[in-house]
């Protein structure tokens, strides 16, 4: 009987310890509030040792920068990539607010890059050899361009049967004007309070063009329809639910073969924004080595000499060019700091939203 006792008791104190270990668990399964889109293992199959890991933060989908990751690893046999995509608010949250333990972090948001370098969360880096890259496409030895990809309007053939396609901004607002049921309900671009990329966009097309907000109106007397992403703007043109999407990745839209002939792809006469992807090395980051390397990979495919196969961005520019009038890269500095103002980012959105949502 007291043996029984004795089994009972210690069966109810083996429970009550492990009920303990579980709770003191939890938190550190939770502590990763950032919200993850997909995340991909590059290098050693699961299982194999390898000390050598580089952990990427990136906006840019695995797909589109597989390649690389790949080509990159074919001298590193003993070193992974774990690869982990995020939005760019999201990216943000896991290195500013949770120190999440990154090592680089790949962004299209240009503006945040900057934000993380000037407020201390990235470290300098020097490139290795004697690559020249542009001076537009470096900041403080900090943040590194590797890319240059318009912001583009991507139309539905269909959708302008009859109609000239517009090719600048203003041609665009007097189809408009002169069409609007047909485009009702048709048109759509960003929601910038969500997107990181599609503020940035937002925010450079005011500095740019007077005529932003009379865009906006019209947009949204139209009942216009708001997006996270690019690739779901190319995908709802192509199906013929959007006539026009405003401000999308054009190097996205041009990787969509299978979708070529549903799409039309303009790069606005007026001006064209250039966003800049860019990559950072991380201040905690543990191996600032595989980060500071692999960074020097992209900007050798980027601005090296030749093509390389496994760059998936057309080249507007070199390091010995520029690109043309209308095609305009985001200016790199503290300017980009300006629209992430807690205040003016604020008026902005209020703004935007007056506008847009018209309610």
């Amino acid at each position: 009987m007291r043996f029984l006792v004795f089994s009972s008791v210690m069966t109810g104190l083996i429970r009550a310890v492990w009920l303990v270990v579980l709770t003191l668990a939890l938190p550190a399964f939770s502590a990763q509030a950032f919200e993850v889109e997909d995340q991909r293992r590059f290098g050693p199959a699961a299982g194999e040792a390898s000390a050598d890991v580089l952990r990427v933060l990136s906006t840019t989908d695995t797909d589109l920068l597989a390649p690389l990751v790949e080509s990159f690893l074919r001298t590193r046999p003993t070193v992974v990539v774990d690869y982990v995509t995020v939005s760019s608010s999201e990216l943000m949250r896991a290195v500013v607010e949770e120190d999440a333990g990154f090592d680089l972090a790949v962004s299209s948001a240009l503006d945040l890059q900057t934000k993380l370098a000037n407020d201390g969360y990235t470290r300098a880096h020097s490139p290795a050899g004697r690559l020249r890259i542009p001076d537009w496409a470096v900041w403080r030895d900090h943040v590194f361009a590797f890319s240059q990809e318009p912001a583009s309007i991507v139309l539905s053939p269909a959708a302008f049967d009859g109609l000239e396609m517009p090719r600048s901004r203003q041609a665009l607002m007097s189809l408009l004007r002169r069409y609007p049921n047909r485009f009702r309900g048709r048109i759509g671009t960003y929601d910038v309070e969500k997107s990181g990329l599609g503020y940035l966009f937002a925010t450079q097309d005011l500095r740019t063009s007077e005529s932003f907000w009379r865009m906006m109106e019209i947009f949204g007397s139209l009942d216009l329809r708001l997006y996270c992403c690019s690739g779901e703007m190319i995908e709802a043109v192509a199906r013929g639910e959007l006539a026009i999407a405003y401000n999308v990745l054009g190097s996205y839209a041009r990787a969509r073969d299978d979708l070529a002939e549903r799409i039309e792809i303009v790069d606005p006469q007026d001006y064209t924004n250039m966003m800049l992807r860019t990559a950072v090395v991380l201040r905690g980051a543990e191996r600032p080595d595989l980060a500071g390397a692999f960074i020097d990979h992209l900007l050798r495919a980027a601005w090296g000499n030749g093509r390389d196969p496994d760059y998936p961005f057309p080249r507007y520019a070199t390091a010995e060019t520029t690109p043309t009038a209308a095609l305009r890269p985001i200016q790199m500095g503290p300017g980009l700091l300006v629209f992430l103002d807690r205040l003016k980012r604020a008026r902005f959105l209020e703004e935007w939203r007056s506008t847009v949502l018209q309610k």
